[in-house]
């Protein structure tokens, strides 16, 4: 790791200039965002305005009227059915008047206004089609939402010894769910958690991701070990996905030693933060394939340990941010942005990793991102159950420490 950092040293200053020109780029276009929203309207407005100086000022007489037909063709891109009518309206009582004043035969001015009306009524349906257009994608956008948050659901600030933050942008802005997973549950057997890469886009991603979910959380309360849950997801996606479609994926799971269970099927390895700043990778003992393809390879995942103490922090990512690249082509160097934003606070480290990333890409990210952070706020405590496991999960858990100390 010291190596790398100090091969790309030189460019370092410059790399991290031109990420914060980048930000600051992009602050700028959101504050003017607004304002431009709400001239935009006025936009048609403003064409017809200047065709009608201009003709005014040149005395050009009924050649420059057609231009007129402008301001009701952009204002079918600007406003509603109605704008679009409000500015071919005035177009039609500007070229009128322009004709009467430029006093020419009435079969000329007869002609632009013909045409003027034509172009009012095409825009006005145009208008309309985009209106519709809009709201269908916005129906898809709440379904999209819908989606996400049944599938990606909310992950608490702050379970058990821990404290949680978690970032995450889909590459097709529009649909705002993609291929990249993560979940956190509280069990009877501790906190498990998952961060995994889907391979591929679209529908089909978005499907395996909830498939896998699925498949998590409930063999998570069931399974008491991290390595069986695995096993089942594996057992699944052998059954429900084709030859060449895989997950990668790393699980981790808080043993009652107060040590970390992880299992990396061919994921990237996470980054561990130590309580004084310093970042590794946590790389496998024994490298596994990932979810779908342990038939082919006949490698099974193994179990690694990781102890944790108190202020230490382990982050998950997925690929979609150590190979976003930026216009140079050059990666976005994690560790090093890890080293520079980790805190105590994760929601704060996130979202300065978060903006820094975007920043690095110019604004777009072309794949999936999602990054998850786990830091240890406290010595180990009980986890804390949802209330549907009742009095029987409670037992459990008393059960398994008890088998844990003796």
């Amino acid at each position: 790791m010291t190596q790398a950092r100090h091969h790309g040293g030189d460019r370092a200053p410059l790399r991290l200039f031109g990420n914060r020109t980048a930000g600051a780029l992009e602050a700028v276009r959101r504050r003017t965002a607004g304002p431009l929203a709400a001239v935009l309207p006025l936009l048609p407005v403003l064409v017809v305005a200047v065709v009608v100086l201009i003709d005014v000022a040149a005395r050009a007489g009924v050649p420059w009227l057609p231009l007129l037909a402008a301001g009701p063709a952009l204002a079918a891109a600007t406003n509603g059915p109605r704008g679009v009518v409000c500015v071919g309206l005035l177009a039609v009582a500007m070229g009128t008047a322009l004709s009467v004043w430029h006093a020419v035969p009435p079969r000329e001015p007869a002609a632009v206004v013909s045409a003027l009306l034509a172009v009012t009524a095409a825009s006005c349906l145009a208008s309309a089609l985009r209106g519709r257009r809009e709201r269908v994608l916005a129906a898809v956008r709440s379904v999209a939402e819908a989606a996400q948050q049944a599938l990606l659901q909310p992950v608490p600030e702050t379970v058990g010894p821990f404290q949680v933050a978690v970032r995450y942008s889909a590459a097709a802005a529009e649909a705002r769910i993609g291929g990249d997973l993560y979940a956190l549950v509280p069990t009877p057997y501790g906190i498990r958690l998952i961060v995994g890469d889907v391979r591929g886009k679209g529908l089909p991603a978005v499907g395996t991701a909830a498939l896998v979910l699925g498949v998590f959380r409930e063999a998570a309360y069931d399974e008491p070990d991290l390595l069986a849950v695995v096993g089942r997801i594996e057992r699944s996606l052998a059954r429900n996905l084709g030859p060449d479609d895989f997950v990668t994926a790393v699980v981790v799971g808080h043993a009652p030693s107060g040590d970390l269970e992880i299992v990396n099927c061919g994921h990237a390895p996470p980054l561990l933060i130590s309580a004084c700043g310093e970042v590794g990778t946590v790389e496998p003992a024994h490298p596994a394939p990932p979810l779908g393809l342990r038939a082919l390879s006949g490698q099974a995942p193994s179990l690694q340990r990781l102890p944790l103490t108190v202020g230490d922090q382990l982050l998950l990512y997925t690929d979609g941010v150590i190979e976003a690249r930026d216009h140079a082509r050059e990666f976005y160097p994690l560790t090093d942005g890890v080293a520079r934003h980790a805190c105590a606070d994760p929601a704060r480290t996130l979202t300065a990793l978060h903006d820094e990333l975007l920043a690095h890409v110019g604004g777009r990210l072309h794949d999936d991102a999602a990054l998850l952070l786990l830091r240890k706020q406290t010595e180990d405590e009980p986890v804390p159950l949802p209330s549907d496991l009742g009095s029987a999960a409670r037992s459990s858990v008393s059960g398994a420490r008890a088998d844990a100390v003796t």
